[in-house]
């Protein structure tokens, strides 16, 4: 695809042409939530691609290993590719604003809140955004109660993880008992939700455009951990939608992203109701998985924006404006 036909798609030239205007960056990723092997799959990737176009990026393990680098003196900007607990939460993004050092990504206030499910919903129904019924679950609180709410089929994850990790789909009273337990594993409230029966979609945002949706069809009965990061049979249909219907995802799906206070880039991940055919926001990922399994390249590579591009592109929002050369 041609540079033309890639701005025609919403993407502005590049506003940085030389890779030595980066300086010294920092690829923060493995770090000890749950998701870090994804992450050094993800942190790898990303390390590969900008050392091709000529960046000088070195990985860094973890916050107490980036802080050591920055006291050094040796870093002057951060590719955060570490996924969820203290790299989604805000609590790398407050340290590197009060240290002031660039980093990819949301801000403190979009990463905390998009991080847990619950509050992002509340924001969301506040806005009069479409997303599943649901029910916190507080230590102690009757699940049989809730579960008579909300109604079966329903979800049951943790509020605060990503990856599918935690999450049980539950089709009659005997399961809650299980789901429960597993999602109480971990840190945070629970989440109880109505499931909605229909399509899985997700759409990758980068700066203010929102990238083709992508229908992922896996060849078990569910998108899970096995699924998204080691099954090669997992189908990834971009663009997902057609005429109003793709246009009316992309726009929800913005919307939604900026109502989190969410930007730079990250992805929104959408259910679409098989019977009425309506959209159900379920929740957004602010450091992507950027593996060989991963969603926002193969969107970003639907209008003509290769992984190095991509990389180069969010790393490029981390310059001011009059920096930029």
């Amino acid at each position: 695809m041609s540079e033309a036909s890639v701005t025609n798609a919403g993407f502005p030239p590049l506003r940085v042409t030389d890779p030595k205007a980066f300086g010294r960056v920092a690829v923060l990723l493995g770090g000890d939530s749950s998701e870090r092997e994804v992450s050094l799959n993800s942190g790898g990737n990303v390390l590969e691609a900008l050392r091709a176009r000529g960046v000088d990026a070195h990985a860094v393990d973890g916050i107490p290993a980036l802080l050591e680098e920055i006291r050094a003196g040796r870093i002057d900007r951060v590719f955060n590719i570490l996924h969820g607990g203290d790299g989604e939460n805000g609590v790398v993004q407050g340290l590197l604003d009060a240290l002031k050092v660039p980093y990819t990504g949301s801000g403190v206030l979009g990463s905390a809140l998009t991080l847990d499910k619950i509050r992002t919903k509340q924001v969301w129904l506040s806005l009069g955004l479409p997303t599943p019924k649901y029910k916190r679950l507080a230590k102690g609180d009757d699940v049989d109660a809730a579960a008579k709410e909300i109604g079966l089929p329903l979800i049951v994850k943790p509020s605060m993880e990503g990856s599918s990790v935690g999450v049980s789909r539950v089709f009659d009273a005997a399961g809650l008992g299980d789901a429960v337990a597993l999602a109480a594993r971990y840190p945070g409230e629970l989440l109880m939700e109505q499931m909605v029966v229909g399509d899985e979609l997700t759409v990758g945002i980068l700066g203010d455009v929102a990238l083709p949706s992508i229908r992922i069809v896996p060849k078990g009965q569910w998108y899970d951990y096995h699924a998204k990061y080691v099954a090669e049979d997992t189908q990834y249909l971009c663009p997902g939608l057609d005429g109003g219907d793709e246009a009316e995802i992309r726009r929800l799906s913005l919307a939604a992203f900026q109502a989190a206070g969410c930007s730079g880039w990250g992805r929104v991940d959408v259910m679409r109701d098989r019977a009425t055919g309506g959209f159900y926001l379920l929740e957004v990922n602010t450091a992507p998985g950027m593996t060989s399994h991963s969603l926002v390249p193969k969107a970003a590579g639907q209008v003509g924006v290769g992984f190095e591009e991509l990389c180069w592109r969010i790393l490029e929002q981390t310059m001011p404006e009059a920096g930029a050369r």
